[in-house]
């Protein structure tokens, strides 16, 4: 039997089969169909399969990331949207919160919210802030309201009433009321998607799942029919931002889950690699077509966080703690209105794509920029699978960026990657500097199509030492959805100084919870002996306004203590500082659920094929070295232990490494890529 990973990224989708008998792994990709993601899976499928000569029948386990719920809400094409909420509270969403992401920016728009202000209805209910029912929900009314909302157009409802992750009656007895004034209408109601206290982030993130979900379960009935159209029977799993899988059931109660989906499994997967290979202090960095992913890896766990944007809208999801950055292979070099060369964060994506890819692109783009300096393929990449025409990237690049500048076009070029470089190195510093890390302590996880391909300068202009590129790196995302587990958060605020009653309340509420983990981990028929659960409680100083997430391994009395020593560890880790003397305040009761999925069947490296296979042509590397003729090796060929002095550049099918003048790299037994200087 086989197992498929796939991660959809805005210019290729990625695969990756593990033959759970040998152990062996395949690597595909094809390009990205942004219309409508499913049918590049399914193409992609279809060929992999026939390419590697294995039936449909043989699939027992499919997982995707994607990013489809986060594209919507990008480029606003949810549905239309409707939001009942308590009176005086409508416009929650209009008036967010005093933050202002650049101060003295005074280009910086808000973004207007997803639902308009006449399609934001007020219900007569009330409760206090312990639950209790101050006005009952008139439900009469609440006809009125939804039949108003039905004539507005609306395609999809948030509920969100103040205080509802207290109790959740009023919006429970909502939802029955909308459901029977309009059958068929899709509701999300707050104390489901996020039964936690703020009520902004609450509302935002409600109405954000509300937005996407009927659009999102579509993609996922496509995604269904066109797999079982291929031959693929087995229902498949979606990667959530907490760095694990869903069944496609949860996803479609709680699309807004998937935000950042793909890139959390890269970070699930370079921390399973990095501790195989005896790495726990790690950066990764993920480029893709249009973006660069970066997070950081310390003591073997990758960070998380509760708090992010989408297109400026606040999610508060747990989730894997990544910085995004738009710089990618696909980003449009440009001069701007003083004739400054500029590079991203718009990108030509999958279509009309980089010059060179001959798809109708007209801007040069960092990938037309790398294969003019020699550093991709001239002629093709994907391993013959995709015609390329560096002429075409040469014209673009001579005729918008060398001329107006007065450069040749190699020195137009290398311009255009020097930029990228400085770009993706701030966002290794977002991560790293600016909490009080040093980058130079940490080991670069480089991956993704075009990762590899700028690793080493982005290593050097961070002060890094040492680069990893694991196999087929541009396949990595798609790989970590292998190495992942199923699992879902569950949550409840608490909100109380620290004492032995409200430490007793916080069992209580982890109790529950954990009878709900098991309920969940039972109805997706996970057995017993596979079910883990992992309990954290978000704490802070009584005074402060940010919290710290902290794991816990009981709540029983004599647990107390110990979680008290690990907030002030925790502290003084992310902040340089405790203050034990200072009351500690529990803000929110976390229970992960975790389905254990087999690995045991995923290799950790490839087996070298054939005799040492190696090229040369001349690469470009600045202007203090010029243009010098270069090995350029087949990864699959180089065997483990195999010592190289750059400059060298090794080709793969999914992705393309370059090592500097002056730089060594060498294969480790695990087949990775290791790069010193």
């Amino acid at each position: 039997m086989v197992r498929i990973g796939i991660d959809v990224g805005g210019t290729f989708t990625d695969f990756v089969m593990a033959d759970m008998g040998t152990g062996a792994l395949s690597y595909f990709k094809v390009p990205s169909s942004p219309a409508d993601p499913s049918v590049a899976i399914a193409q992609g499928t279809r060929e992999m399969l026939e390419r590697f000569s294995v039936s449909p029948s043989e699939v027992d386990y499919f997982g995707h990331g994607t990013t489809v719920a986060t594209n919507m809400v990008i480029e606003r094409r949810g549905v239309p949207t409707g939001l009942v909420t308590t009176r005086g509270f409508r416009d929650v969403l209009a008036i967010g919160r005093q933050t202002r992401p650049s101060l003295y920016d005074y280009s910086v728009q808000k973004p207007a919210p997803l639902v308009q202000r006449h399609c934001r209805l007020e219900s007569d209910e009330r409760l206090d802030a312990e639950g209790q029912v101050v006005r009952p929900l008139d439900e009469a009314a609440l006809e009125l309201l939804v039949h108003q909302l039905v004539a507005s157009g609306v395609e999809s409802i948030a509920v969100a009433f103040l205080h509802a992750y207290r109790n959740p009656a009023h919006e429970e007895l909502a939802r029955r009321v909308i459901e029977r004034v309009a059958p068929g209408m899709h509701v999300s109601v707050s104390h489901e998607v996020l039964p936690e206290f703020r009520e902004y982030e609450r509302t935002s993130t409600t109405v954000l799942n509300a937005y996407v979900a009927p659009r999102m379960q579509h993609y996922l009935e496509r995604l269904r029919t066109r797999l079982i159209e291929v031959g693929v029977t087995v229902e498949p799993l979606t990667f959530h931002s907490n760095g694990g899988l869903m069944p496609m059931a949860t996803v479609e109660r709680f699309p807004v889950l998937t935000c950042l989906s793909g890139p959390a499994a890269g970070v699930v997967g370079s921390t399973v690699i990095g501790a195989t290979a005896g790495l726990s202090e790690i950066i990764t960095f993920d480029v893709g077509g249009t973006s660069t992913d970066v997070s950081l890896i310390t003591g073997g766990r990758p960070s998380f966080t509760s708090d992010r944007l989408v297109a400026g809208y606040p999610v508060k999801m747990p989730m894997v703690d990544i910085h995004v950055v738009g710089a990618g292979g696909g980003s449009i070099a440009r001069l701007d209105d003083v004739g400054a060369l500029k590079v991203g964060p718009e990108s030509a994506g999958a279509v009309p794509g980089p010059v060179a890819f001959c798809k109708g692109g007209t801007e040069p783009t960092l990938t037309d920029a790398n294969i003019v300096l020699g550093r991709l393929h001239p002629t093709t990449l994907l391993d013959g699978r995709m015609t390329v025409d560096r002429n075409r990237a040469v014209a673009v690049i001579e005729e918008r960026i060398a001329r107006p500048l007065g450069l040749s076009v190699e020195e137009a070029a290398h311009g255009i990657l020097r930029i990228a470089t400085a770009n993706m190195s701030r966002a290794i510093r977002a991560v790293s500097t600016e909490h009080g890390h040093d980058p130079s302590d940490f080991v670069l996880f480089a991956f993704g199509g075009a990762g590899p391909l700028h690793a080493a300068e982005v290593a050097q202009e961070c002060g890094i030492a040492s680069v990893l590129v694991p196999h087929e790196p541009g396949t990595l995302c798609a790989r970590g959805i292998l190495l992942a587990d199923i699992s879902r958060d569950f949550v409840r605020t608490q909100l109380a100084t620290l004492d032995d009653g409200s430490w007793q309340a916080a069992g209580q509420a982890m109790k529950a919870m954990l009878i709900e983990g098991e309920a969940w981990l039972a109805e997706e028929r996970v057995p017993e002996a596979e079910r883990r659960f992992h309990m954290y409680i978000d704490a802070r100083y009584r005074g402060q306004t940010h919290d710290i997430r902290v794991e816990v391994s009981g709540v029983q009395v004599q647990d107390q203590a110990r979680f008290v020593q690990a907030f002030h560890q925790a502290h003084k880790a992310q902040h340089g500082h405790d203050n034990p003397g200072l009351a500690i305040e529990i803000v929110t009761c976390r229970v992960q659920a975790v389905g254990l999925v087999s690995k045991d069947g995923v290799r950790m490296k490839p087996a070298p094929v054939g005799e040492l296979q190696w090229s040369e042509r001349p690469i470009y590397f600045g202007p203090g070295h010029g243009w010098i003729d270069t090995r350029v090796y087949r990864r699959d060929s180089l065997p483990i232990g195999m010592d190289l002095s750059g400059p060298v550049v090794i080709e793969e099918m999914s992705s393309t490494t370059v090592v500097l003048p002056g730089q060594q790299a060498a294969i480790d037994r695990f087949g990775n890529i290791r790069i010193q200087g």
